[in-house]
């Protein structure tokens, strides 16, 4: 097998229901943010030594982080208090958080713009509540809210397309924002499976890729929406992260607790790797070719290296 199991990082016990959720990797600072929803907390890890390092307090319900190497800025999804945060690495103290729609969870940014939207899962018993949040970070607020035909997952931006995609998970599609324009739906792309969920972008090839509930991964031209190929998971994915130099995508299925490995050259499933029942997010470390898998029955982190 190529993912070669390198050994576990202990983390927090949980102090509540709900495990951990979406993460990310820093690069230059080699610190990875991993989303530890049930402490309403983002636990930080050092992705060179491989260790805990702290943890961030005060993110109630907190959903998901995504990184800007770019801009050296961390984001987090706090969707018990309806807020996304925004810090420096290493400087947590100094964070500013901004309001945005009912329960964020996925992120992306337009680093050219510094443009970040909020996907929100909504509620079904607030009229209107699925909508995307577009945050100015230069003005420090919501400029505007997007309805959006559903309930959201994932997100990422485009920067050749300059566009937002979101997964909507039913109906089934994939919603695209211009960033020119983030005040409306673009246009929106159907996907034939149930539950899109998992969301990444090969920006080589300009196609989507996407996880769904049904089992299934599709690949979508990103400037069509055209279905380019797909290939069976072992159930119902969460968390991907797309490795551009090996051409490997990486899919958290919690149920039975399993990584994908999927070869997206050639759309085939390369490896199965146990990781433990309800891992349903990983990140991936693309430098060291590292992979996270974070394991909520026991509180840490199973650490692996692709050597494909």
């Amino acid at each position: 097998m190529a993912l070669r199991f390198l050994g576990h990082i202990e983390l927090p016990e949980h102090r509540a229901n709900g495990g951990f959720d979406h993460a990310d990797i820093h690069h230059p600072t080699d610190r990875l943010y991993v989303a530890h929803t049930s402490n309403d907390s983002i636990d930080v890890i050092d992705c060179k030594r491989d260790r805990y390092i702290a943890s961030i307090p005060g993110l109630m319900g907190v959903a998901g982080a995504l990184v800007s190497e770019l801009h050296g800025l961390v984001f987090t999804s706090n969707r018990g208090e309806n807020t996304v945060s925004v810090f420096a690495p290493g400087d947590e103290q100094n964070a500013f958080k901004i309001a945005v729609g009912v329960k964020p969870n996925g992120l992306a940014f337009d680093p050219t713009r510094r443009i970040l939207i909020a996907a929100n899962v909504g509620d079904p018993s607030i009229a209107d509540s699925y909508s995307v949040s577009v945050v100015d970070l230069g003005r420090r607020e919501r400029i505007a809210e997007v309805k959006v035909p559903g309930r959201t997952r994932w997100a990422v931006y485009d920067g050749a397309r300059e566009m937002f995609f979101v997964n909507i998970a039913s109906p089934a599609r994939i919603v695209a924002i211009d960033a020119r324009d983030p005040s409306k739906i673009s246009t929106e792309y159907e996907v034939p499976a149930a539950g899109p969920h998992g969301l990444d972008l090969d920006p080589a090839k300009g196609h989507l890729l996407c996880a769904c509930d049904a089992g299934a991964l599709f690949a979508l031209d990103a400037a069509s929406g055209r279905v380019l190929g797909d290939v069976a998971l072992s159930g119902a994915p969460d968390v991907i992260f797309l490795h551009p130099q090996s051409r490997r995508l990486y899919v958290a299925i919690g149920d039975p607790g399993v990584i994908d490995v999927i070869d997206i050259g050639t759309m085939r499933r390369a490896e199965v790797v146990p990781t433990e029942a309800g891992a349903h997010t990983l990140a991936l470390d693309r430098t060291r070719s590292k992979i996270y898998s974070f394991l909520p029955q026991s509180h840490r982190a199973a650490v692996f290296a692709d050597t494909a």
